[in-house]
């Protein structure tokens, strides 16, 4: 059985600031709060999480969208990547950002609470700081 869910959140900041970040490897590691490699190019390879989680860039539109191969270390060699496609869309109080995450091979966490945990909290609290700063 392969898994796949959606899940979103509200992040105070502008779409293109989040997709930026999240493109960035200074800009995703102060996301996360670890360190990160990323491209901002199709077909450019990133690591995120101290290595944890790896992939590449598939279909990018900026601003707006983010579809990424992606898989942890903890899947099996012979597991193909799964895909995650992030949605930014503008809303009262900063973005709505959708995260779609799908072929997760049978066996491995769905990774819901690991995005709202690892990614969706430390955005919020990340841009949230910034914007009492500003």
């Amino acid at each position: 059985m392969v898994i796949e869910f959606t899940i979103s959140a509200t992040i105070p900041a502008s779409p293109r600031a989040i997709y930026d970040a999240w493109l960035s490897s200074k800009g995703h590691a102060a996301l996360t709060g670890a360190s990160a490699k990323v491209s901002a190019k199709v077909g450019g390879k990133f690591t995120a999480w101290d290595g944890y989680i790896s992939g590449k860039n598939l279909k990018l539109v900026p601003g707006r969208r983010i579809v990424q191969a992606w898989r942890t270390t903890e899947f099996a060699a012979a597991d193909p990547h799964s895909q995650i496609d992030v949605t930014l869309e503008p809303v009262r109080g900063g973005t709505k950002l959708a995260l779609h995450h799908t072929n997760i091979p049978a066996g491995q966490s769905d990774y819901r609470s690991g995005w709202k945990d690892c990614y969706f909290e430390p955005m919020t609290a990340h841009f949230g700081a910034k914007t009492k700063r500003a």
